[in-house]
């Protein structure tokens, strides 16, 4: 949903699932009149944080993602119980240049500290979108297959530290009960809720880098 330029308010559910999952069809939900053929998408995510990750310990991310539809830096900041204010700014030239104003927005989480890359995430992403009978776009399911590595100290190269498969349902022009219908749809083929609060903060708790919860 968007919420100013450069802004939007992201609602979504994420699900953990195996990796022999079906996806439902949500075509029988509320409102629901079709579902979009699926694309499948190979994105790039480096995220960045300080040496001691302040800003995942905060529920803060910062990634320069390539691939996909909205390639470029996110900021994701909490805006709620399932909800986050994402602030967006261009790719650049610089991989690893943070963008000033996204600089500025963690600086009170980062307190001084530089910003470096931290993770890595390479993901699979098949999305197909649930419409409504004008053709609105009322949510979107992406069906993710990630493989997520950790900086190393000693070379800045990165090693491969785990491997798993999800599915989120974000909110698009739809209703918010619209967004529990679908999850309950993936509960009854058998997803289970995240336990993460995010993919970065997963491979970063799988590497014992984070402390779970």
């Amino acid at each position: 949903m968007s919420d100013g330029a450069g802004e939007t308010i992201e609602i979504e559910s994420k699900f953990a699932v195996s990796a022999a999952f079906t996806v439902p069809e949500f075509t029988g939900l509320p409102g629901v009149a079709s579902l979009s053929p699926p694309q499948t998408y190979q994105l790039v995510a480096t995220y960045f944080d300080t040496r001691d990750l302040s800003l995942v310990k905060s529920r803060v991310t910062l990634r320069r993602r390539t691939g996909g539809t909205d390639a470029g830096w996110h900021l994701k900041l909490p805006a709620g119980t399932s909800s986050r204010r994402e602030v967006h700014e261009p790719l650049g030239s610089d991989p690893v240049a943070v963008p000033a104003r996204l600089a500025g927005m963690v600086a009170q989480w980062a307190r001084e500290q530089p910003l470096q890359p931290v993770a890595r995430l390479e993901t699979t992403r098949t999305v197909r979108q649930l419409t409504g009978t004008s053709g609105e776009v009322l949510a979107e399911v992406a069906d993710d297959r990630v493989t997520g590595s950790v900086r190393q100290r000693h070379d800045d190269g990165w090693r491969v530290a785990s491997a798993w498969r999800e599915v989120e349902v974000e909110l698009k022009d739809g209703p918010r009960d619209l967004l529990a219908a679908a999850s309950e749809a993936l509960l009854r083929a058998g997803a289970e809720r995240s336990a993460s609060a995010s993919k970065v903060s997963q491979v970063l708790t799988e590497a014992g880098l984070l402390s779970p919860g």
